[in-house]
């Protein structure tokens, strides 16, 4: 399993959500440690290639493989570009 380390952004929003979406959320990443790599989850294009997005719910999870380290850099509404505006920050 991977270890985990959360961004700012993604440490800052992860309370700020109601219980059972904090749940979910929270169990995707739990899920995104055992296998990074699941077959809902896709690469970036462009500049954060190396970055990968899964979703859950109505949430995106954007996250990267750090040797062994699962680095979670930003979580953002899907239907929301704030999350890709985090991003450019990184």
């Amino acid at each position: 399993m991977l270890r985990l380390r959360l961004s700012k952004d993604a440490g800052d929003f992860l309370p700020t959500r109601q219980p059972k979406h904090q749940r979910q959320i929270a169990a995707k990443i739990q899920t995104l440690r055992d296998d990074p790599t699941p077959a809902d989850s896709k690469s970036m294009q462009g500049q954060r290639r190396r970055f990968r997005r899964a979703d859950i719910g109505e949430y995106r999870i954007i996250y990267r493989v750090e040797s062994d380290t699962l680095f979670v850099a930003a979580i953002g509404k899907r239907n929301d570009d704030e999350v890709y505006r985090k991003m450019r920050r990184k």
